[in-house]
């Protein structure tokens, strides 16, 4: 049972942190390049539509609104997070979490893109992989970055957990 609890508070933890870090990055790269994020209210639009039976539309944007979509959207974005904390966990062990290494963290982090590639981006109108996108590499290019960032994080925050919680 506390091996359980650890892997629960370390994936939440782990994967709420990550986050943190990819939601700067994301403010870093908008002030600095001008890039916007992603509007995580289109997200919840989705998940709004999806509770209804619509799992795929021509363009998100485009789509009725749904009561609530950046409350829901937000919080999908910070749940995600966390369930690939877990997937880390999952696949390297709690161990992992005792003991951070940059590499598992990236593999999950890079990896992680294979869901905005072949579910949401598909999902929401972009095509696989943004290839419906006005600028398909740059949309890919963006996405992988961010997800290594996301990787990043998740060692970051694998270290910092280690650092707060086993001095």
């Amino acid at each position: 049972m506390a091996d359980a609890l650890d892997y629960l508070a370390s994936a939440v933890l782990i994967g709420a942190g990550a986050t943190i870090v990819m939601d700067i990055w994301g403010m870093v790269r908008t002030h600095l390049l001008g890039m916007p994020s992603l509007d995580y209210a289109l997200v919840g639009r989705w998940l709004g539509h999806l509770a209804s039976g619509r799992v795929r539309h021509g363009r998100i944007a485009a789509s009725p609104p749904v009561a609530g979509e950046r409350v829901v959207g937000w919080a999908a974005h910070y749940l995600i997070g966390i369930g690939f904390a877990g997937v880390l966990l999952a696949i390297f062990g709690l161990d992992w979490a005792r003991q951070p290494t940059i590499g598992p963290a990236l593999l999950v982090g890079i990896g992680s893109v294979a869901a905005p590639f072949l579910v949401m981006q598909p999902a929401m109108g972009a095509g696989i992989a943004a290839s419906r996108t006005p600028k398909p590499w740059a949309a890919r290019l963006q996405s992988l970055l961010t997800h290594a960032v996301f990787g990043v994080g998740l060692y970051a925050a694998g270290w910092l957990g280690r650092v707060v919680f086993d001095p």
